[in-house]
């Protein structure tokens, strides 16, 4: 009887845990990345350089298309490659920061709270159910109305939507990693409240940690990319995927180039955030590891 069974490739046999690594995320994320430092010079024209005489212009392997133009152009005539490039400079810097300070923010006052318990403890909570109460694109519309649209605010109303889910999921962490023997023996040898957090709260909490980021990171890319398109991000003048979604929307059903480019860029960053963020859950979560 013929064997079933579907033979691995020889890379497969000799390195068996690159079956394990997400290479087509970590490798769309890191050209990302890499894109966004270099875009100055990998532009073929400035960002905000246009000209009527070249409105519109479709890709350049289709009919009327010029390969100094090679994705097309808006209805400014500027060129779209060049936003892109841009665009993603745009959206990491964003991402950057505001997963930083708002992880930063949210992972303290989750080591606080369920470090100390008590009155602190419940003071925290509530207000984190207060704020995750809230629905985020609401109150996001109406806190740029408020401010203004400008790349500050933007990450100031993320950072005020973000920290809540970074201090309930630590804070869940917290609680049990203070039950441990080694926290109990640090408090036997008469370690500060800031020495035992320090260095025996937060590095174990740093796993956890590490995949709430890789998951945010994406949401926080749709989120920005969903204020420009509704007009309530970031200014017009700026690079961004969600705005060059947000104008090219009137002209979607003749010039299909115009939105299809930034979209595709955002489903990319955020599917590669998603899926590095969940294998990193499975490799660094125990129970999920050992399955």
């Amino acid at each position: 009887m013929a064997s079933t069974e579907v033979p691995k490739s020889g890379w497969l046999v000799k390195f068996p845990r690159l079956r394990l690594i997400p290479a087509l995320p970590l490798a769309v994320l890191i050209t990302l990345s890499v894109v966004a430092v270099l875009a100055p010079v990998l532009a073929p024209h400035p960002p905000l350089q246009g000209g009527l005489g070249a409105k519109l212009l479709p890709p350049a392997w289709l009919p009327g298309g010029r390969w100094t133009y090679f994705l097309g152009t808006d209805l400014l005539g500027r060129d779209i490659l060049s936003r892109l490039l841009y665009g993603a400079r745009t959206s990491l810097s964003i991402a950057v920061l505001t997963v930083g300070i708002s992880g930063t923010f949210g992972t303290l006052l989750g080591l606080i709270s369920g470090y100390f318990g008590g009155v602190l403890d419940v003071i925290i909570m509530r207000v984190t159910d207060v704020a995750l109460s809230i629905p985020l694109i609401l109150v996001a519309i109406v806190l740029v109305a408020a401010l203004g649209t400008s790349l500050g605010n933007v990450i100031f109303v993320i950072v005020f939507l973000l920290w809540p889910r970074y201090t309930r999921q630590i804070r869940g962490e917290t609680l049990a990693i203070k039950e441990r023997d080694f926290v109990a023996l640090a408090h036997i040898a008469n370690c500060s409240h800031a020495r035992i957090i320090w260095r025996h709260m937060l590095p174990n909490v740093v796993p956890t940690l590490l995949v709430l980021i890789t998951l945010q990171a994406g949401y926080v890319v749709l989120l920005e990319s969903t204020l420009s398109f509704l007009g309530a991000g970031i200014p017009p003048s700026t690079p961004a995927w969600g705005l060059m979604i947000s104008e090219g929307r009137t002209v979607i059903d003749s010039a299909w180039w115009v939105v299809l480019w930034p979209g595709l860029a955002i489903v990319l960053m955020v599917l590669s955030g998603n899926l590095l963020g969940d294998w990193l859950r499975d490799r660094l979560d125990p129970k999920l590891r050992q399955i």
